[in-house]
């Protein structure tokens, strides 16, 4: 049976000019997105996004403005049934200093990608001067990048 599967992701630039993202390791794939993850059931969207940057960054976030709707068909990279909607709004946080991050990408243990069903991630900063489409992994947020980088005139 397909389902819709709501995302929502945020878009959070430090004073450094830098976009946070996160390396992921899932189910045997490595990927680069930006911070966020699935809307839970009876949950708003700006409510599941602060709540997903409370878990992957142990981070309070003020959600601001949207940015992007999914506007073309997108199907699941993990379940080939469903259909990915992503909703991405732009988000501010009073002290970013305190996120930890690591340099390299997919900089994980060993023991962290031994198990192919397992998951790991770390969060990275990214210059707005180095960033680009092929960043990203997943369809729907080298749209939302193009359109990020667009705006900011790189």
């Amino acid at each position: 049976m397909a389902l819709f599967n709501v995302r929502v992701y945020g878009i959070l630039i430090d004073a450094q000019d830098r976009l946070l993202v996160s390396d992921e390791f899932i189910r045997g794939s490595y990927i680069t997105k930006l911070p966020g993850g699935g809307l839970e059931i009876g949950e708003g969207t700006r409510d599941g996004l602060a709540r997903e940057f409370m878990e992957e960054a142990d981070l309070e976030v003020r959600v601001g403005e949207h940015f992007y709707t999914t506007d073309f068909f997108q199907i699941s990279a993990f379940n080939h049934t469903d259909q990915i909607i992503s909703i991405y709004y732009y988000v501010h946080a009073n002290d970013t200093s305190k996120i930890l991050t690591k340099e390299k990408t997919f900089d994980f243990l060993p023991e962290q990608v031994a198990d192919l069903k397992g998951t790991a991630e770390h969060l990275r900063w990214i210059p707005l001067s180095e960033l680009s489409e092929a960043t990203m992994t997943l369809p729907i947020d080298k749209v939302a990048i193009k359109m990020l980088l667009d705006k900011k005139g790189f």
